[in-house]
């Protein structure tokens, strides 16, 4: 009986959290207990992370059942790895806002926490606008670069200039997501992509195969549903910013240019963002080997497990970043022993979470491939890569931790220079001698990428435990 009762206050009291976790209702994380804090953080950013990878997989089906659909699929995931850039752009830059924001809010300073983030804002939109012209300008360029064939390249290049034009929605998804992610309120920035998705979904199909007045604009009705939705996901999140009713006290003065705290944020946004184009750059390599080696085909199977590859480890990567939190906040309130504690915690949880993933994919991964194009060549190639990916989940899983960790911490420098060994110095050269060398084609990149992976996370783990990012200073 008493073990009955026991049960259902640990249901009630879970239920309570995932309540409050998806409410957004504003609590000190410094003071409650770790588990709690991280549950708290991790609902909506596992839910957040969710809805972004679901941009792609709905692009993804819906143009894979246009005619030609593997050109389709072909532009759709080449131009999501050009993008990769920009969301390394866009990513850098949050991890800063989340690093400065936690660390004031941890200093219960909110008025400092929010100009830090609103100068972030300033840097964001005067960098992507020189990205957005040059997208404008060559975007069949980019294409082609990509290993794109010319037919491919012609049917997306309306694609591309959409989605690169309005990169400066998706910049600002992420970097103001981050801000609010920093100051411990998850669940706006949850909302903010629910917005964006529901938007997306009801829009991909009008836009692309048409209703009503609305003409079928085929591959190029993906990318203005997609740019609308973020639109829409992007003033939601300017609205909250601004409506007096969370921590950080945001002023339309705090836009006015502190050159002075922009160059504190370039600090330890710089290593950031390069920390994400090392890994984007070899994202967008190992993409070009798959199209030069495996053809159209082998590029839509590699693009298409790679966007199944993402709906989950996006989750998990917004799990880890409760971990980033956590750190920024005890750092900034001196508890340095609970920021260390915070960590493994949510390691534990990432492992569960990604196991379970493995054999999700290692099982399932050609129903999930199938789902997305009828092309029999195309699922084959789409399953083996998952099976392969799939064996370093858990290792994805916990290298993410000891990343968001350093950048919560504002140490961004460590896992740059981790990525610049892993990525550059070994993944791309072992995935070019195992695709061109050994004559493996994709099946050699696909082997690449989980074996550079482990590294990363093992030299994560040996440079976490040394210590350093507890003493650096934001």
């Amino acid at each position: 009986m008493s073990q009955s009762v026991k049960t259902q206050g640990k249901l009630s009291s879970f239920f309570e959290v995932l309540v409050q976790s998806l409410k957004g209702n504003e609590v000190d994380l410094t003071s409650i207990s770790i588990k709690r804090a991280i549950i708290l953080l991790a609902i909506p950013m596992m839910l957040e992370m969710a809805m972004e990878s679901v941009f792609a997989l709905v692009d993804l089906y819906f143009v894979g059942h246009l005619e030609n659909s593997s050109h389709a699929i072909q532009t759709v995931g080449l131009t999501e790895s050009v993008l990769t850039i920009i969301y390394s752009l866009a990513v850098g830059l949050s991890m800063a806002a989340t690093a400065v924001v936690a660390r004031r809010i941890g200093e219960k300073n909110p008025e400092a926490a929010a100009k830090a983030g609103m100068q972030t804002i300033v840097i964001a939109v005067a960098i992507n606008i020189l990205i957005s012209i040059a997208g404008l300008i060559y975007a069949r360029d980019i294409l082609l670069l990509m290993g794109a064939s010319t037919e491919t390249a012609a049917h997306g290049t309306t694609f591309v200039r959409i989605m690169m034009g309005g990169s400066i929605i998706i910049v600002l998804l992420f970097l103001i997501n981050g801000i609010f992610r920093g100051a411990g309120n998850a669940a706006i920035a949850m909302r903010s992509l629910w917005i964006a998705n529901i938007a997306n979904i009801i829009l991909c199909p009008i836009f692309i195969n048409g209703l009503g007045p609305i003409p079928a604009f085929g591959l190029t009705g993906a990318a203005i549903a997609t740019t609308i939705g973020r639109g829409l996901g992007v003033t939601y999140q300017v609205y909250n910013l601004f409506n007096g009713k969370n921590a950080l006290k945001n002023r339309i003065s705090q836009f006015i240019p502190d050159f002075e705290q922009i160059k504190a944020i370039v600090k330890i946004a710089a290593p950031a963002i390069f920390q994400f184009i090392i890994a984007s750059c070899s994202w967008v390599f190992l993409a070009e080997l798959v199209a030069t080696t495996g053809g159209d085909e082998g590029s839509a199977g590699y693009q298409t497990a790679l966007r199944l590859m993402m709906f989950f480890l996006l989750p998990a990567w917004g799990l880890s970043n409760a971990a980033a939190t956590l750190v920024g906040q005890n750092l900034g309130a001196g508890h340095i022993d609970r920021a260390e504690q915070s960590v493994f915690q949510t390691l534990k949880y990432i492992i569960i979470f990604m196991a379970v993933v493995s054999v999700v994919f290692l099982t399932c991964g050609h129903l999930f491939a199938s789902f997305f194009t009828s092309d029999a060549k195309v699922i084959e190639i789409a399953s083996r890569a998952l099976k392969i990916l799939s064996i370093g989940f858990v290792i994805y899983g916990s290298a993410m931790v000891f990343s968001s960790a350093f950048n919560g911490a504002g140490d961004t420098w460590t896992p740059t220079k981790i990525n610049v060994f892993a990525f550059w110095l070994f993944q791309i050269p072992l995935a070019y001698f195992l695709a061109k060398y050994l004559d493996m084609g994709p099946t050699g990149v696909f082997i690449a990428i989980p074996t550079a992976e482990a590294g990363i996370a093992v030299a994560a783990f040996i440079l976490f435990k040394k210590g350093k990012w507890k003493k650096t200073m934001v």
